[in-house]
């Protein structure tokens, strides 16, 4: 094995994607010390996705003071990306559902002025590219509230201006963009989503995301209506149709909003975050292919990136092999979407807490087993 492609996603609450892939290196150079390890830590747009594309382009991690979802002053993280033109912007860090404590939650009045402010911050500091990843919102307001905190004003048939939160859409009658920030004009937002959900209806934000979010069925009913009516008057005042583009759902409907007030486009995150690392000229000459996360199972095939990558791999005929900390159920699906064989960390019983201590350790152990038996066939 001459050239060994890494390129496992973060496995959750435990180590990131290039920790990951420096614990795998270690177990390949146990078996080939010769052969070259390129580490690529990727992310399909959700968790991870900041760190993966900061580490993979030499980029670093800035801080902003914003508000979450219920207003409270936090410390949230972006991505400054080591081409000085793009900035990645978690969603989940500013306004995140597991930003809020279960009895703090509240759906109804949760706004995306905190993803504003970012926004702000970003543009201050000279960047022109937004990545945004929309997974793990708290919000349902079309983002409303990302309006608001950049200029933008929506007001009640009064003239009013309206207060923060889904429920507050009910009363929109006109959109005002004369003060919204003008540097916008210039940016270029790619929403990363792996939903296909409409803004409004049976498959809408509302309806499938909101009781997540601790949405009751009242709740559904009157918040899928605000947006609703949020979707119209964009229509009207922006000339922007996007309530059924698919996607649009997305985040509590921020990936309408974004979409009628900034032109953005929505692609699958593991696209995305693939093209960034630029991948394919990563896998020119390559031998075998290394990919991990968290656990496969059923849901590993969807869009996620361990098979994004592998289905790229698969193109070249290059072998694939994935390394995870358990394998779920509907786990074996992935053999036929490019991984050719998975092995996982745990080793023997052990507590979930006691392999997630060690998993360091335990990954560099399971890769060198995976590669000595590549290497029987080989000799």
């Amino acid at each position: 094995m001459k050239k060994i492609v890494i390129a496992p996603q973060g496995f959750k609450e435990s180590l990131t994607g290039l920790e990951i892939a420096q614990a795998m290196s270690s177990g390949v150079k146990n078996v080939w010390p010769e052969a070259e390890t390129i580490l690529v830590p990727v992310a399909d747009g959700g968790d991870g996705t900041l760190q993966a594309l900061v580490d993979s382009s030499g980029g670093e991690i800035r801080t902003a003071k914003v508000q979450d979802a219920l207003g409270e002053t936090i410390i949230s993280k972006w991505g400054a990306l080591g081409d000085r033109r793009t900035a990645v912007i978690e969603i989940a860090d500013a306004v995140g559902l597991a930003r809020l404590a279960p009895d703090r939650r509240d759906v109804r009045n949760a706004s995306t002025f905190g993803v504003g402010q970012m926004f702000i911050d970003v543009l201050d500091s000279g960047f022109t590219d937004l990545i945004i990843g929309v997974g793990g919102s708290a919000t349902n307001d079309g983002g409303a509230g990302l309006i608001q905190a950049m200029g933008g004003k929506l007001e009640d048939e009064n003239g009013d201006e309206l207060g923060r939160g889904g429920i507050e859409l009910a009363r929109l009658h006109h959109i005002d963009v004369s003060e919204l920030d003008q540097r916008m004009n210039n940016a270029n937002v790619v929403v990363a989503c792996d939903v296909n959900n409409p803004l409004c209806g049976p498959r809408g934000a509302s309806a499938i995301f909101g009781p997540q979010k601790g949405a009751s069925y009242e709740d559904v009913l009157q918040l899928d209506s605000a947006l609703q009516n949020f979707a119209n008057v964009m229509a009207k005042d922006l000339g922007a149709d996007v309530a059924e583009i698919p996607g649009a759902g997305a985040s509590g409907g921020l990936g309408a909003g974004l979409m009628g007030f900034f032109g953005a486009r929505l692609r699958l995150g593991a696209d995305i975050v693939l093209e960034a690392v630029d991948l394919e000229s990563h896998l020119i000459d390559t031998d075998l292919v290394i990919v991990g996360e968290g656990q496969f199972d059923r849901s590993t095939v969807f869009n996620k990136s361990p098979v994004a990558v592998a289905q790229r791999a698969k193109q070249r005929n290059i072998p694939v092999i994935g390394i995870s900390g358990s394998l779920g159920g509907g786990f074996r699906e992935v053999h036929s979407h490019g991984i050719d064989a998975v092995f996982s960390l745990v080793n023997g019983p052990m507590s979930l807490e006691s392999a997630m201590d060690d998993t360091a350790r335990l990954v560099a152990i399971a890769t060198e087993e995976a590669c000595r038996a590549i290497a029987i066939k080989h000799h």
